[in-house]
């Protein structure tokens, strides 16, 4: 897309109030996730729940120019607004005309009920280097979603790949006005949104409507319904047939269930093979519909196999977790009918535990009635020999008695969770399968594997105290970053992350993309640089909006080559990481040159430049901070020179915010600082405590004069005394190394020395005369003693302590 903005006034018919030369290349419809305001619009869309129009001003805080929006909001000063009638119409209008405006363009349209994600990326990964071709991102697929993806089409593209996706009546008319495919796409029909639906024909009818002005129509025929509907209503076109029943023109000759033989297809009179890993029903008949369009887009059968050899697995919803009592948990609760209950069973069948635990909701938002629905789940679950089931709900729990597995009914997940019978599972495969309003999620934590007498303790609103002490040393408009890398310094991740996205952060780091994901996955929409980006995680990093750190010119080549491979449109945000004294990882001064002569020929922009101080919590090191700091603005100022737009730059942490405050440049990153550390004294008494590591004493001994403690009778009493056993080991994150009365631990407010060597799970403590007893609170570090002061017992920095503790040690959050 390439319009001015008096263009877009005329083609879509709205009031254009402000400069008619503006640019627009991009339509932003999110402000929180807004990157890039070169050449871009906001659009306040309106929806019958939802207002846009109140994230105008965060918009335009991040320097958006051009609003388009159903109302004129006359306050803001120095904006271009295009005021239209219809917020979703103008989308759908501006998007119909792109789509018109490039004839050239050969058009693939998805639909269906579920695979149409899977078909769509796969076909993608097949097609993309054949031809320059356009995807929708992600499951942009709604009255919203496809247009904004149409809206990515250019010239030079010759391929064009869409979801199209519905959950009501009269929807499809609208998309299909929009879109109209060359080639339709039908992938399964099942039970998603058919609530919305007066029966399976009407839900059918609506799909198929995208296909009207189709010349050929790919689709899964396993359905009689959908497959007799198709022949009827469009009996002109050329209509394809896939999937596993015998009346289809495309399906499976040979055994799936043979592991010794390969997938054979047959393709009308034609059969060829190809090996396949995974032989479930949804990746089989998947990779039919890509034998079919592959077919109509004249590949040989050579070429067929090895673009399915050759693809990649789309990430699945469902998660596993290390549970209690040596269970694994499998949870999948993003969405619940019979077609995602099918394949949570298919799944699961991966793996090899003995004893098989369901938990298992009503369905909800499915419109079919009860007696046949359950009836149709009883049977399935009958044939995956559970041997205990869980119903929770009003409606499943009337037919416990078609469940063969022994099988127990709540109405609630909190009276399960209350029940007490969790606690009796044991070596179990326990498949969590819930529609959302019932929270399963909860039976997670309560099933996931973490002690609760031994806690990490953070207060959240230390953390913001601590980050806005720093801030009082910054220039109002300087962005903050805030290091969430190593699980947030061993604090958690994503709670820490939402906290302090609700108190609008600026950007969060973290190091690998994993954890990035981990936080896009709990709903963190906040900017999230990457600092060590993975070559293998590109694909991951893209695919949820982080924004890596790329460091060496064989990095950046890497990491475009994966933005074409994924047909990323839009401008990419990088971060440029310089070296300036740390000798680790970053582009080198002799290296900007090439650096900016690559850029130019890439489709990113430098979000930021950055670089590291080795030493600025070191007073004697001044000099040389000082000299990596001016290595960093001599060579930043050089990159900024170049480029048509200046990014964030930024180089000081924690330690380097209090001591080199005049170099905050336009953006700082605190780590460590917000737990309370600090090298500088003035700082350091303004800072609170936001971590304590605590526990209980199990028991209390009487041990007599020469009795050894512990393991390898490494310690012997030199008097008569009392001994606190104590359940934290080195398996918590307690190095081996403090034991014998190196370390020391609190009770009742004072310190104790550790005696024995520290076990696995337990260390012991000489309490001496001290008033406790079994059960009593121990502190391990941040009261009596500090964490400075257990740090240098373990002869290490704050950082190794926090990021040592266990992933088993529950953490607490508190929030006054």
């Amino acid at each position: 897309m390439n319009y001015t903005t008096k263009q877009i006034a005329e083609i879509t018919q709205s009031q254009l109030i402000g400069n008619k030369d503006l640019k627009i290349q991009h339509i932003a419809f999110d402000s929180r996730s807004i990157y890039s305001v070169i050449k871009t619009a906001f659009i306040a869309i309106n929806t019958p729940t939802n207002s846009g129009e109140k994230y105008i001003s965060q918009a335009i805080e991040k320097g958006i120019k051009i609003i388009i929006s159903e109302n004129f909001h006359p306050e803001f000063d120095g904006i271009t607004w295009i005021i239209v009638e219809n917020s979703v119409k103008f989308l759908q209008e501006l998007a119909k005309y792109q789509v018109e405006k490039n004839p050239q363009l050969k058009t693939i349209g998805i639909t269906g009920s579920n695979g149409k994600t899977i078909v769509k990326e796969w076909l993608y990964q097949c097609l993309w280097n054949e031809m320059p071709t356009v995807k929708s991102p992600k499951s942009f697929n709604s009255q919203i979603g496809l247009p904004l993806s149409l809206l990515q089409i250019s010239e030079k593209h010759q391929l064009g790949i869409f979801e199209v996706g519905i959950s009501k009546p009269s929807e499809m008319q609208v998309l299909e006005d929009i879109f109209s495919p060359k080639i339709g796409v039908l992938t399964h029909i099942g039970t998603a949104h058919s609530s919305n639906f007066k029966n399976e024909e009407e839900l059918i009818s609506e799909k198929i409507l995208l296909f009207k002005n189709s010349k050929t129509i790919i689709f899964n025929g396993d359905n009689v319904l959908v497959y007799n509907k198709i022949k009827d209503i469009y009996p002109e076109k050329k209509l394809i047939s896939f999937g596993l029943e015998n009346r289809n023109d495309v399906k499976i000759i040979s055994d799936p269930e043979n592991l010794n033989e390969e997938i054979k297809v047959q393709y009308f009179n034609e059969e060829f093979s190809f090996p396949a890993n995974q032989r479930d029903e949804a990746t089989l008949t998947n990779a039919l519909a890509l034998v079919c369009v592959m077919k109509e887009l004249h590949f040989s059968n050579e070429k067929i196999i090895e673009k399915i050899n050759a693809l990649k697995a789309v990430e699945m919803r469902l998660e596993s977790v290390n549970g209690v009592r040596n269970n694994l948990i499998i949870n999948d609760s993003f969405n619940l009918d019979l077609d995602s209950l099918i394949i949570a069973y298919q799944f699961i069948k991966q793996y090899n535990k003995a004893e098989k635990t369901l938990i298992l909701t009503d369905i909800i938002d499915v419109k079919e009635d009860e007696f046949s629905l359950y009836n149709k789940v009883a049977d399935l679950t009958n044939e995956q020999n559970f041997s205990q089931v869980f119903l929770i709900g009003t409606q499943i729990t009337r037919f416990k008695e078609k469940f063969k597995a022994k099988t127990f009914t709540f109405r609630k997940t909190k009276e399960l969770i209350e029940s007490q019978q969790l606690e009796q599972l044991e070596n179990q495969l326990i498949l969590l399968k819930g529609a959302r309003i019932f929270e399963i999620d909860k039976i997670k934590k309560h099933l996931e594997l973490q002690k609760h007498d031994t806690v990490l303790e953070i207060n959240l609103n230390s953390i913001i105290h601590n980050i806005n002490v720093h801030k009082a040393l910054l220039k109002p408009e300087t962005k903050v970053c805030a290091m969430v890398k190593a699980y947030s310094y061993g604090l958690g991740g994503y709670e820490i992350a939402e906290f302090l996205q609700h108190h609008h952060i600026d950007y969060l780091g973290v190091a690998f993309a994993d954890e990035g994901v981990d936080l896009r996955k709990n709903g963190i929409t906040t900017p999230i640089l990457v600092m060590n980006p993975e070559q293998g995680s590109y694909d991951t990093i893209i695919d949820y909006n982080l924004e890596p750190e790329i460091y060496s010119l064989r990095v950046l080549e890497l990491f475009t080559h994966q933005l074409q491979l994924k047909g990323i449109q839009r401008k990419y945000p990088i971060h440029l990481k310089i070296e300036t004294g740390m000798h680790r990882l970053g582009f080198k001064e002799y290296e900007i040159d090439e650096l900016l002569a690559q850029l130019k020929k890439y489709n990113v922009k430098v979000a930021s430049i950055f670089s590291h101080l080795s030493s600025s919590d070191i007073p004697e090191e001044k000099e040389y901070t000082l000299s990596q700091i001016e290595i960093f603005k001599r060579v930043s100022d050089k990159i900024i020179k170049e480029l048509d737009y200046k990014p964030i730059r930024h180089i000081l942490n924690s330690s380097g915010i209090t001591n080199y405050t005049d170099y905050q440049f336009d953006m700082v990153r605190i780590g460590i600082g917000m737990i309370g550390i600090s090298p500088t004294p003035e700082i350091k008494e303004q800072l609170q405590n936001a971590v304590t590591f605590k526990t209980v004493i199990s028991q209390i001994s009487e041990v007599k004069k020469g009795d050894s403690i512990g393991y390898s009778r490494r310690y012997k009493a030199e008097k008569d005394t009392r001994v606190a056993t104590i359940p934290v080991g080195y398996a918590d994150g307690i190095p081996r190394l403090i034991g014998n009365k190196i370390g020391f631990v609190g009770i009742h407010k004072e310190k104790v020395p550790i005696i024995g060597n520290i076990c696995m799970d337990m260390l012991m403590a000489d309490i001496g005369n001290i008033a406790a007893k079994d059960g009593d609170e121990v502190i391990i570090f941040n009261g009596n003693p500090t964490l400075e002061e257990f740090s240098e017992y373990c002869k290490t920095i704050p950082y190794e302590v926090l990021t040592s503790i266990s992933r088993r040690v529950k953490r607490i959050y508190i929030k006054n």
